[in-house]
Formats: structure tokens, sequence, C-alpha cells
């Protein structure tokens, strides 16, 4: 019931503003679940969210996931998210901006999850795409990768992929590619 009456007061104070003359963004569907997602964020320690743009600008964000274990243990890998309006029926819009050598994301910052793509459901929220990004990072997946030759070595050599993979954090190139320090 105590909502109920915040609603009426919110919708009175927007009316109000109306007369006055002060103009009002009228928040979507899409603003409204994100808000609500951000608010009940719950992410580990070692990721954080940022907004850019301003709190003004909930749709776009960025996140940084550094990893505790695994292969990426002391990297620091950002991503930018881009929402849509119709969130959460399409699933947010998320590339890596750290250059990684990395299965599950190619060196243009495209990420290879499932739940980006055909297993997203309006269920799912961002907290959930957090924690699916950093589960890539403390356990790559070579089955469905975008960067077939860092699956290759991952699935036929793994200390020759931790090694690459060091390399390429500590800067510098590998091969053909340059990979600024992400440690």
């Amino acid at each position: 019931m105590i909502k109920l009456f915040k609603v009426k007061e919110k919708q009175r104070e927007l009316a109000e503003n109306a007369i006055n003359g002060i103009p009002t963004k009228k928040q979507s569907a899409g603003e409204l679940r994100l808000h609500k997602d951000i608010s009940e964020l719950n992410l580990p320690k070692s990721c954080n969210i940022t907004f850019p743009n301003g709190k003004d600008d909930l749709m776009n964000f960025e996140v940084s996931i550094r990893p505790d274990e695994g292969y990426y243990l002391g990297g620091t890998f950002f991503f930018s998210f881009t929402v849509s309006p119709i969130y959460p029926h399409e699933a947010p819009k998320v590339k890596c901006k750290t250059k990684v050598y990395h299965p599950n994301i190619d060196l243009e910052g495209n990420v290879c999850l499932n739940i980006l793509r055909e297993d997203w459901k309006p269920v799912l929220n961002i907290n959930t795409v957090i924690y699916g990004l950093y589960h890539l990072f403390t356990e790559p997946n070579d089955e469905d990768p975008l960067n077939h030759d860092a699956a290759a070595v991952l699935r036929d050599n793994p200390k020759l992929f931790e090694s690459n993979v060091r390399r390429a954090m500590a800067g510098g190139y590998m091969g053909q590619t340059f990979f600024s320090r992400c440690m």
C-alpha cells in the first residue's frame, strides 16, 4: 500500500512540474527495470560498475572485472554495456574494451556468452550478465569460441595458453597483435 502512495506522489509531482513548465523525461519500462536491477546488484568484490555519462544515463555503463583466480588472475578488464529501451525483452549489448587473448572474446571486443544471445530471457538481469562475464575469466570455454586460435591452444596445450595469456596481459606484441598492459 505504501508503494502505491509513493507512485501517486510521483505522479502528482510530475503533474506539478508540467504545470510549472519544468520539463520532465518519462522513463521507459526498460529504464525502470534497469534501475531496479542496478539497485539490487550483488557483485563480487572483484567487479565494479561505473556510469561515465553520470547517473542520469543508466542505459550506458561500464563494468570492470578483476579475476581473483584462473588464467587471468591479476588482470583488469573493462566492458561497456548498452541497454535497449525494451530491456529486459532484449539482452544488453556488451563489448570488451580491453583487448584480451581469450577464446570467448575476439580482438574487436565481441563477447561470446550464451545468455547474451540465444539463451537470453527477460527473467535474467544485469547481475546475471556480470557473473557470466566473470565466469568467462575463471573458466574460459574452448567449445564455443570467437577467437578460434586461442580456443585451439587452450584445448591442445593449456600450459602454452597460460603463457600466451600472461604475455598478452603484460602488454606488447603477440604475433601480429598488440595488447595493452592490463595487469
